[in-house]
């Protein structure tokens, strides 16, 4: 007869009470439509998620279309909505041609994936995002790890082979928000042959003439050696993912990225939504500034208080905590005080260092920062603080 450590699934609760033990236990907490909380969490960072002319891009999108697109990209599932999408995207960001999927998740995994053949070297940074991470882990080609926006590190590893090879790395990094050194990444790629695969997540709509991201902000749009994967659940306020670059690199996707092949098109109404979006931002690209001066204000106003605050480079700001024991406590004590915050701590976070994550929004007023740095500082643990503080 089974036993418990034998029978199927039993291992599942070793694993339980190990994630307990550590604290690391992550729960899903569902919200309300209308939730009381002052949001600095989300990745909503020109408060587009709900603007009426997003609504209605995904509502009437849905009427038209339907609420699924019935099918995988290559078979039903394209419609000329995503078509349109593709190609005002593309324009806005300065590159060739863009390839639509259900995800930026699957975007990052197609890109890597394909373009990462058996034989081939990948340099992926140390504080990729897990879905680089993934796309590395799923290649067919050999991944080196190195040290975080080291370009010496990258040149070096280059150098080391004889044959296909790619950089990766996140524009910005999700964690601490720092941008990476795109340009000098570009030329070391260069020296070598290697091409360039970005994850610019958190530089579309925030970085760049009018938002149109990191490396349109480096110069390396239209660059025939550069991929860039976006996600349209952030700025954008919607849901997919993109992969912008040479019209050819786009057709060998189309051809060979297993997460377009057989995975169902984006929704119709996540495609409404973005379009919208797009095109509410040619129109207002003030937004993009706005978040980045909400989120050197919000970085001022917590210094000012003695937190240890990342200086952002784009939207994400991190606090430094204690320990993950005192992060947990210190999101929770924020939101039982009206305010949402991120809580990042191990695994998720590559150096092992507990932090709030606070997301700026171009809607945010300054007596809502003020409101939000106030609730911040009464609920630090005493550890939060800079030395001297």
């Amino acid at each position: 007869m089974a036993t418990a450590s034998t029978r199927a699934f039993g291992w599942l609760d070793e694993q339980r009470r190990a994630r307990e033990s550590a604290g690391l236990v992550r729960t899903l907490r569902p919200r309300p439509a209308d939730s009381p909380l002052l949001d600095l969490a989300s990745n909503d960072y020109l408060g587009l998620a709900r603007h009426p002319e997003v609504v209605e891009g995904a509502a009437a999108a849905a009427r038209r279309w339907g609420g699924g697109a019935t099918g995988s990209r290559l078979v039903t599932g394209t419609t000329e909505l995503h078509a349109q999408l593709e190609r005002e995207l593309a324009e806005f960001c300065g590159f060739e041609a863009a390839l639509v999927l259900s995800s930026g998740y699957a975007a990052n995994l197609a890109a890597v994936t394909a373009l990462a053949p058996h034989g081939a070297l990948i340099v992926s940074d140390a504080g990729n995002h897990a879905s680089l991470i993934d796309g590395c882990r799923l290649a067919r080609g050999t991944t080196q790890v190195v040290r975080h926006a080291d370009v010496e590190a990258f040149r070096k590893a280059l150098g080391t082979h004889d044959g296909p090879a790619v950089a990766v790395s996140d524009t910005v990094f999700s964690v601490d928000g720092d941008r990476a050194p795109l340009a000098e990444l570009a030329s070391a790629c260069r020296e070598f042959g290697a091409g360039l695969i970005v994850d610019d997540a958190h530089g579309l709509g925030v970085l760049g003439t009018g938002g149109r991201g990191a490396p349109h902000a480096a110069g390396l749009a239209c660059a025939a050696d550069t991929v860039v994967t976006v996600t349209l659940s952030k700025s954008f306020g919607s849901q997919g993912g993109a992969v912008l670059g040479p019209a050819h690199v786009i057709d060998h996707l189309v051809n060979a990225a297993r997460t377009f092949i057989f995975d169902t098109g984006l929704a119709p109404a996540a495609v409404g939504a973005a379009l919208a979006a797009l095109r509410l931002l040619r129109r207002e690209p003030e937004r993009a500034g706005r978040v980045r001066e909400v989120a050197a204000t919000l970085h001022r106003l917590l210094t000012r208080e003695g937190l240890s605050a990342v200086c952002p480079d784009a939207a994400v700001i991190s606090v430094r905590a204690p320990s993950p024991e005192e992060a947990v406590r210190w999101a929770a004590d924020c939101r039982a005080a009206g305010l949402s915050a991120g809580c990042f701590r191990p695994p998720s976070v590559p150096d092992g260092v507990s932090r709030l994550r606070l997301t700026a929004r171009a809607d945010l007023t300054e007596r809502q920062l003020v409101e939000a740095v106030g609730v911040i500082s009464r609920t630090a643990p005493r550890g939060a603080f800079s030395p001297g503080s």
